[in-house]
């Protein structure tokens, strides 16, 4: 996702005071106060909608809280749909990772034997990709050393409202973000670059000779029984039951707020173009911290975190060695997680290492360019991932 915090993949989250009270949930047999208090933090901070899912030791749980529409009284559903954004790229990278374990990719290999086409510096490896140490341009824009920020294709303001439902190709994107000069040398540093992911996608296109959406489909949907997930290519569409994204912007001086649930999401291609639910992005957790989509060795790869922001490779890695966008659990136990963020609507996706707790929620709220609402949301982030992974340090 663009900039800031959203870069790292966590939706900024505007303040609005349209959201409405209530709880639905979902449990089975059993109550979850805390869960249902935290939830309900969320919406009295602005946040429109809730609707959470956890798996531990008590068994599954899922609520909501607030509203799915704005100006309607119906809660959001404890599974719909949602615009998952950068969560995408744990996916991404574990396809990538699955190629490597077949021998058809290498991991350290340079990513121009795989993607000729594109001229890219040999110094580039696979890695560097998944881990964003490249020094690729970031296609949503970026910053010189300087601190001047470099725009690139929309993603906020009047501009993007005007053109959101824009075709964008991937071999777009990325020639566009090769047309800027690397931020660094490659392996030197880390920054988070959805074109990275973009790369990764058509590597994968590229080894396999399928889509990456068959790919993924093939390699993790099906055989995990994911069938509230898909990625939408260019359609503007959430097909089934979702809550709805909201944008504020200015417009000659007024501000202005639409809803912003239909969107061609394209523009950020496999950097965050994932429709999914609660329930699936948990079954994938649990499946692939379990061991169940990648051979040990290549789940140890891809938990050993960058020591500059903690990303492993398609995950954030939380355990106290390295700094993280994130509130980790204060009590200091270790999580896996990535998070995402479209306009209007941001992410949760955390496990354990084992696989055997996770949390995953989608919010929905009147999203701004400012990013007016991020203190609040990582207040009750904090409060959110201790209640659910605290419990019992």
């Amino acid at each position: 996702m663009p900039r800031a915090f959203r870069r790292a993949g966590v939706a900024a989250v505007a303040v609005t005071l349209l959201a409405g009270p209530g709880l639905a949930t979902a449990a089975a047999g059993q109550d979850r106060p805390e869960l249902r208090e935290a939830m309900q933090a969320f919406v009295d901070s602005g946040i429109a909608g809730v609707q959470l899912r956890v798996h531990d030791e008590r068994g599954d749980w899922a609520g909501s809280a607030g509203v799915r529409r704005l100006g309607e009284a119906a809660k959001p559903s404890t599974n719909g749909r949602f615009r998952a954004g950068s969560v995408t790229k744990t996916f991404t990278a574990t396809v990538v990772l699955q190629l490597v374990g077949e021998g058809k990719v290498g991991l350290d290999a340079p990513a121009a034997d795989y993607l000729p086409e594109f001229g890219l510096d040999r110094r580039i490896t696979v890695r560097m990709l998944l881990q964003h140490t490249s020094g690729v341009f970031n296609q949503t824009g970026d910053y010189d050393r300087d601190g001047t920020y470099v725009p690139g294709v929309p993603w906020s303001g009047k501009e993007w409202v005007d053109n959101r439902f824009r075709t964008y190709q991937p071999e777009e994107l990325v020639r566009f973000a090769l047309s800027k000069p690397l931020r660094f040398a490659p392996g030197t540093e880390w920054r988070y670059s959805n074109t990275n992911y973009v790369l990764a996608r058509l590597l994968i296109e590229e080894v396999t000779g399928r889509s990456y959406v068959e790919e993924t489909q093939r390699r993790i949907l099906r055989p995990l029984g994911m069938r509230g997930t898909g990625m939408p290519g260019f359609s503007p569409e959430i097909p089934g039951p979702h809550a709805h994204a909201y944008y504020r912007y200015e417009d000659a001086g007024q501000q202005k707020t639409v809803d912003v649930t239909r969107q061609n999401p394209s523009w950020v291609s496999a950097g965050g173009d994932l429709i999914s639910t609660t329930q699936d992005l948990g079954t994938f957790m649990s499946a692939l911290m379990g061991g169940r989509l990648l051979p040990d060795p290549l789940l140890a790869e891809m938990r050993k975190p960058d020591p500059t922001m903690g990303y492993g490779l398609g995950l954030f890695v939380q355990d106290g060695t390295s700094p993280s966008p994130f509130p980790p659990p204060s009590c200091g136990v270790t999580v896996l997680n990535h998070n995402g963020g479209m306009q209007g609507s941001a992410t949760l996706m955390y496990s354990t290492p084992d696989g055997s707790k996770t949390l995953t929620a989608s919010l929905n709220y009147v999203d701004d360019a400012a990013q007016s609402g991020a203190g609040t949301f990582r207040t009750g982030l904090q409060r959110l991932v201790d209640e659910v992974f605290c419990e019992g340090h």
